[in-house]
């Protein structure tokens, strides 16, 4: 039987706090929407995504209301930090297995075929990271000095969905708060993947293919970049 896909969009709070995910970059227009409608109707869009939940602030959630998503059952507010958001979303499930894809909303121009390789990899794997090569030749730095030069094949840039079962990252966080000794504002490590790989060793993490298409939009001159990457329709 086919596991239900629920996809959690998350609207990061800033480090002003979680007010500042409502600021320009979540509200700003790009092609005629604002970023973060970009990201709610591709998984509104996708047959495999069964369920949205959006994690945003008040003024985010007014935008979405009345747009009509079918998909969206429930629009949370944000926690003190990124983990407490997912966290809280993944409380606010039932004890039922399903797949959840977590997904950061500034990654706008995601698009339909990075959302269906993140599902078909979860069929074989029980965490997945979307990611894309490193084009750069990358070095590792201490005290301002290289210590090491990785071979550049062997590395990638993370990107957003990252796809779990549900048993599996919500048992991730549980440790990760144990671990720490920390109240529901831990911060933990800033990627979900990075928490299974912490604290669940024996869960290996899978690679779906990402998209330079699918990069973060934090600034204001990214809208620009946005909509340039959009005529020119990279994949």
């Amino acid at each position: 039987m086919r596991l239900r896909t629920i996809a959690i969009i998350v609207a990061e709070p800033g480090p002003g706090g979680p007010d500042e995910a409502a600021g320009p970059g979540m509200l700003a227009s790009l092609a005629g929407q604002p970023v973060i409608g970009h990201s709610v109707a591709a998984f509104e869009a996708s047959p495999l995504i069964d369920e949205i939940i959006v994690i945003a602030a008040a003024g985010v959630r007014a935008l979405l209301a009345g747009r009509g998503y079918r998909k969206v059952s429930r629009v949370l507010d944000p926690g003190r930090s990124r983990a407490e958001s997912v966290r809280q979303a993944l409380q606010s499930l039932g004890p039922a297995e399903v797949n959840v894809l977590i997904h950061d909303a500034r990654r706008a121009l995601v698009g339909q075929r990075i959302i269906e390789d993140c599902v078909t990899a979860l069929r074989a794997r029980q965490a997945v990271c979307t990611a894309v090569p490193a084009s750069d030749t990358m070095v590792a730095v201490e005290n301002e000095l290289v210590t090491l030069r990785p071979a550049r094949d062997r590395l990638r840039r993370r990107q957003t969905p990252q796809g779990f079962r549900l048993s599996v990252i919500r048992r991730g966080y549980e440790l990760a708060l144990a671990d720490q000794g920390a109240g529901p504002a831990y911060a933990g490590p800033a990627d979900d993947c990075g928490i299974v790989l912490r604290y669940l060793p024996e869960v290996t993490v899978g690679l779906a293919r990402g998209s330079e298409l699918n990069f973060a939009i934090t600034r204001p001159a990214d809208i620009g970049i946005a909509e340039t990457m959009l005529r020119a329709e990279l994949p």
